[in-house]
């Protein structure tokens, strides 16, 4: 099964999905980290994403070959990106949106974080960029204080097995 757990820079995406790994027993790949490792100097260009994102293509490829659970954390902002990712996990994807009031991501992109670089500029400009996901997704709204309601959303999202979360 692969997830992927999108969401502006600030909503509280890494965060919930390393977490949710973790809970999970599923590998986890953060862009942020994949982007640090592959580009000691990052510029952020359509180029460098584009590498990225098809870095974590790969990986998640190589998951579902391996039939091993993987958590993917990125924007996933635009519906191109999206629709590679569930072709290549070829209708065992599920989509989990995190989503935070401004006024908590405007706050949690002063504080320096651990990988991202993201600031509420660049917030503002993927906010911009953001194409809405189409089909069904688990919708979680991020708090400063519900990281344990968000884990167990999830779980329960999970267990459905209804089969309406794939992508259309």
């Amino acid at each position: 099964m692969i997830i992927i757990v999108l969401g502006l820079p600030g909503s509280g995406k890494s965060y919930f999905a390393s977490r949710f790994a973790k809970r999970i027993h599923a590998d986890y790949v953060n862009s942020d980290r994949v982007r640090k490792s592959m580009f000691p100097a990052r510029s952020y260009s359509e180029k460098e994403k584009a590498s990225v994102y098809d870095e974590m293509l790969e990986l998640t490829r190589r998951s579902v070959k391996q039939r091993k659970d993987l958590v993917l954390d990125a924007t996933f902002y635009k519906d191109e990106l999206r629709r590679k990712f569930a072709d290549a996990a070829g209708g065992e994807l599920i989509f989990i949106e995190v989503e935070a009031e401004e006024a908590i991501v405007k706050e949690r992109l002063k504080q320096k974080r651990a990988d991202s670089e993201a600031d509420f500029e660049i917030y503002k400009v993927i906010k911009q960029q953001w194409e809405p996901l189409r089909g069904h997704r688990l919708i979680l709204l991020s708090t400063n204080d519900n990281i344990e309601d968000m884990l167990n959303q999830a779980i329960d999202y999970l267990k459905l097995r209804d089969d309406k979360r794939a992508y259309c």
